[in-house]
């Protein structure tokens, strides 16, 4: 595996975003091959099951849980990245975890990160670019 490791940028790539080791960049890779065949980073994540079911009627549409559809493999690599990173990456967490934390159950915030990381792959894979831990702070101060 590490062999095919070196031949492969993408995974190098994917492996700089906090949670994302090794085996879950083969995986993706292997799994998806090329990502802009989702539109976007939230229709991947539709696809791994990390992003809430819809229902409504007459306009409103409510969010409900989790789904769980989807690449179940995938999913699992994903959140045991998050859940490593919610619970032991405290030095350089992002504040934005600590809110969360702040409010919300914690393994809402394990999926919710495990979704963030799921939109950032997608956008590192389409948009051919290194993965930047301060692009959104960045952005938002600008």
């Amino acid at each position: 595996m590490t062999l095919w490791k070196k031949g492969q940028e993408a995974v190098t790539r994917l492996m700089a975003i906090p949670g994302v080791g090794l085996l879950t960049a083969t995986a993706i890779i292997a799994t998806v091959g090329d990502m802009k065949s989702f539109r976007s980073g939230r229709e991947f994540a539709a696809f791994l099951g990390l992003v809430p079911r819809q229902s409504g009627t007459g306009g409103k549409v409510r969010l409900l849980g989790i789904s769980k559809r989807g690449d179940t493999y995938l999913r699992t690599l994903l959140t045991h990245g998050a859940r490593a990173v919610v619970n032991f990456q405290i030095k350089n967490r992002n504040p934005w975890i600590d809110k969360l934390l702040s409010r919300r159950p914690h393994n809402v915030v394990v999926v919710a990160q495990a979704n963030k990381m799921a939109r950032t792959i997608w956008a590192l894979l389409v948009k051919n670019t290194e993965y930047d831990a301060h692009h959104a702070a960045v952005k938002a101060a600008a």
